[in-house]
């Protein structure tokens, strides 16, 4: 007795030669090379914004602002040429292992619609309210979502970290905040 032979199409084979699945399953194996792509194209992104920023030609010092954009950038170039080859010879990523997360577990869904709805309700209030209110109530409500409950605390905690960041950033390096109602205050 015969059996029907097996009439399923094999996959097409490449212009190498070799069947389809194997080029997919290389892809799948040098997935990494992807973020090596990223890389470069935010090193590309960043230089090139460095090298076209106006400055203005009075900045004092060697080292203006246009210093650390360029060395981040080709930094970011390095490290997505070093990482290609690395992938290239056959790195790999390690998996997680995950020291403390259970990874059996979903998804916390609730945490991170909190944290966003209060990272855009902080940048909505940023101009009305200003960086030291706006700010304070991102800190607190960054705690709330991400657990803390102690409402003696944290407010309080939330404003000095607001205020501090505000006078370093406004003050201290010259970074314009918004002040809001405090602006005469501060």
């Amino acid at each position: 007795m015969t059996t029907p032979a097996d009439t399923s199409p094999e996959p097409a084979p490449d212009r190498a030669g070799s069947p389809a699945p194997e080029r997919r399953s290389w892809l799948r194996d040098h997935s990494e090379l992807g973020v090596c792509a990223m890389l470069l194209a935010l090193g590309v992104l960043v230089l090139t914004d460095a090298l076209t920023m106006d400055v203005d030609i009075t900045q004092r010092g060697p080292v203006g602002p246009k210093t650390v954009p360029i060395v981040v950038g080709a930094g970011l170039l390095v490290i997505a040429a070093l990482l290609a080859v690395d992938v290239l010879r056959g790195g790999r990523g390690e998996a997680e292992g995950g020291e403390d997360v259970d990874l059996s577990e979903p998804a916390d869904w609730r945490t991170v619609l909190l944290l966003s709805g209060i990272f855009l309700g902080a940048a909505a209030l940023i101009e009305p309210a200003g960086f030291p209110v706006a700010g304070a109530l991102l800190f607190w409500g960054a705690a709330f979502a991400l657990g803390s409950r102690r409402v003696d605390r944290d407010p309080l905690i939330a404003a000095v970290l607001s205020l501090l960041t505000y006078v370093v950033f406004d003050k201290l390096l010259g970074v314009p905040l918004p002040g809001g109602p405090l602006m005469g205050v501060l």
